[in-house]
């Protein structure tokens, strides 16, 4: 799975400590998730869509 958090993270002028702070992670889970390394559950993504106002669908690309 593709995202763009790390572009939608930087347009909304949150640092990855920012961000994690508020998702209530480290900030290296929000590094691991930027690099495509870690697939985040299905609960951080819909909090991560609700921080930035938008649908999972919109941060987080599936790819078959």
């Amino acid at each position: 799975m593709k995202n763009v958090l790390k572009e939608v993270r930087k347009k909304h002028n949150f640092s990855q400590e920012q961000l994690a702070q508020l998702l209530n992670v480290s900030r290296q889970t929000i590094i691991s998730i930027e690099k495509d390394r870690y697939n985040p559950s299905l609960e951080l993504a819909f909090s991560i869509a609700r921080i930035f106002n938008c649908k999972i669908e919109d941060i987080f690309i599936h790819e078959e």
